[in-house]
């Protein structure tokens, strides 16, 4: 099992920014990818970023609305993934969701509340 954990959630003006973290623990394969996906009031739930962990590498993959203006990022040693949200918009207003996908096991944290006032 695994276990995921966002925070950084909050109430933001547009034009701001915040960082959301997620904190995985349990049976955590070297090679996963994780991520985030977002889902706004009445739409479906879509994907925002995520990042695949190889060996010796690792790739990342954007949603075209957030690309330039959002940045994924991982710290290995904490097993926690980062979503540096810059430029914020109010249509960025959404609950986001933390990711894991590894052999045989996706996880999905509980979600964080991101607001975006105009």
């Amino acid at each position: 099992q695994v276990q995921l954990v966002e925070s950084g959630g909050g109430l933001v003006q547009a034009g701001g920014s915040l960082r959301l973290s997620c904190a995985a623990s349990g049976s955590i394969f070297r090679i996963n990818t994780m991520g985030w996906y977002r889902q706004a009031p009445g739409k479906q739930r879509e994907l925002v970023a995520t990042m695949s962990t190889m060996s010796t590498f690792s790739s990342t993959n954007y949603a075209d609305s957030v690309r330039g203006r959002f940045t994924i990022s991982r710290d290995s040693a904490k097993n926690t993934v980062y979503l540096q949200m810059n430029s914020l918009k109010p249509e960025d207003t959404a609950v986001y969701y933390c990711t894991y996908s590894g052999p045989g096991m996706n996880a999905w944290g509980e979600g964080t509340l991101v607001t975006v006032s105009s």
